[in-house]
């Protein structure tokens, strides 16, 4: 959407150091700890606080020398060690917004944006009683955060038949248990089939697992895939780890079998569990998958799933129906809505508008709820392009298209307001920018303008909250505001 973007990271190991040399942005590297003695370790500090090798005010001042020539407009952090107190610094010193990815709620947390991809019946409950000030909420697997790559990667093909299964248990592979499933597909599943395991070079167990790989008859061992896309599509079953992956497998519609190797994990597996979206399972005598205790033994959870076509075919479904590989997007899309222009509509903008405007969403909160053919929406467009008392404009993050605004003038010198987002954008934050960009578009245009007006169906609590926020008066059902105040709000 064309943001700068530079990385700061830390030297722990050798992952860190992989996967950020596999990334083509600029990267600010921070020096190894010298040492734990740093390390707040009082009552206030936060649960996962040792986990930065230093305290975090070191860190807090070694990100902020780091950034202050890059001057970010945002921060976005993705680190468990470090709570409202290293927010607030870095904010201050930065002079930027600060958004945070976390899923524990186990925390203080001082930020604009909260991202958190597991499913919760309500994120903003979720974090209620840690979010020490105002703050937008990014909640479900909507918002899970893939490689752009799998946007396009082309997804699973269901074939009734097992033909071969992939393991996947994250890069570090926790308590190397990557070898044991391999053993339990085979030797106590009994599955004869093609294996693939993917791993990283920097696995501390990879000489364990290279050896158990090669007494294994038909497996293969991948190091260091940049993308996992093809691995998740080219297997008809996947046992794996619950953290990211999870939504990748999902976005792909991998069936998958999933194992809880960390605490966080929990948020996320029983749920997709209950949900039909893939089946959870344990490994008998390691005690890192021993998170789920109700689990059944993964031997048997295989043997089901390769004796059920039907099953396999229904986790593929639900997984690919939850998650759409937009949610990088989106994330995005509320960072940058400051950096929303507008543009006049055109004739090519046409099949665009008209499907937003004919998704189920827009046309609940429109006057007129009915579908619109095709042939009229054209034909209304050009009227409307070709009239000089109509303004429509498209909102723009980038080069990518978000919504749209119209204003049609009145005979009084009113100008009635008409909008909609892309039904992907909603619940971004994205409203108020493109109304008080709208604004300041068609008073350039007409000066003259007194007032303007909307319509609001008594429903529509989201866009009352919209106007009324952004100047507006009035309602339930109209609302307006006179130009002289048409900087309310902004």
């Amino acid at each position: 959407m064309g943001a700068d973007a530079k990385f700061v990271a830390r030297r722990h190991d050798r992952v860190s150091e992989i996967a950020f040399g596999e990334q083509a942005h600029s990267t600010s590297w921070l020096d190894r700890p010298r040492s734990e003695e740093s390390v707040e370790h009082s009552p206030s500090a936060s649960p996962h606080a040792h986990w930065a090798g230093t305290s975090w005010e070191v860190d807090a001042d070694e990100t902020i020398r780091a950034l202050r020539d890059f001057r970010p407009d945002w921060l976005v952090v993705d680190h468990y060690s470090f709570d409202a107190r290293w927010h607030d610094r870095v904010r201050r010193e930065l002079d930027c917004k600060v958004a945070a990815i976390d899923d524990l709620a186990d925390r203080p947390l001082s930020v604009e944006v909260l991202v958190d991809a597991n499913l919760a019946e309500s994120g903003k409950e979720k974090y209620s009683d840690w979010l020490t000030g105002k703050c937008r909420v990014l909640s479900g697997p909507r918002y899970a955060l893939l490689a752009a790559d799998y946007r396009t990667a082309p997804r699973h093909q269901f074939h009734p038949e097992v033909r071969s299964i992939g393991i996947f248990m994250g890069g570090t592979d926790p308590g190397g248990i990557s070898a044991d499933v391999l053993q339990v597909c085979r030797n106590d599943a009994g599955f004869g089939g093609p294996i693939e395991v993917v791993s990283i070079s920097a696995n501390p167990h990879l000489a364990a697992l290279r050896q158990a790989c090669i007494a294994s008859p038909n497996t293969t061992l991948s190091l260091d895939l940049q993308n996992l896309s093809a691995f998740y599509a080219r297997h008809d079953l996947h046992v794996g780890a619950g953290g990211t992956a999870t939504y990748e497998r999902c976005c792909m519609g991998a069936p998958a079998i999933a194992l809880a190797v960390a605490p966080n994990q929990l948020a996320v597996i029983p749920k997709l569990t209950a949900l039909g979206i893939h089946r959870e399972a344990r490994l008998t005598g390691k005690p890192v998958t021993s998170l789920l205790e109700s689990a059944p033994e993964l031997a048997d959870v295989v043997r089901d799933l390769v004796a059920d076509p039907a099953a396999r075919q229904t986790l593929s479904e639900l997984g690919m129906s939850m998650v759409d590989a937009r949610g990088a997007d989106r994330v995005a899309a509320c960072l940058l809505g400051e950096s929303l222009t507008l543009r006049p509509a055109k004739l090519a903008d046409g099949d665009q508008l008209h499907a937003w405007r004919n998704h189920p969403t827009v046309r609940a909160l429109s006057n007129n709820d009915g579908l619109i053919d095709f042939t009229s929406h054209i034909d209304w467009l050009k009227r409307k392009i070709a009239a000089d008392d109509c303004w429509i404009f498209v909102a723009m993050l980038g080069e990518v298209a978000a919504g749209c605004i119209r204003f049609d003038q009145q005979g009084n010198g009113d100008a009635e307001v008409s909008l909609y987002l892309d039904p992907d954008c909603t619940g971004l934050g994205l409203g108020p920018h493109l109304l008080l960009a709208g604004e300041r578009a068609v008073i350039a245009e007409r000066p003259s303008l007194k007032r303007f007006t909307a319509s609001v169906l008594r429903e529509n609590k989201a866009s009352a909250r919209l106007f009324i926020n952004c100047g507006y008066s009035g309602g339930p059902l109209r609302y307006d505001k006179p130009i002289h105040q048409r900087n309310s709000g902004s």
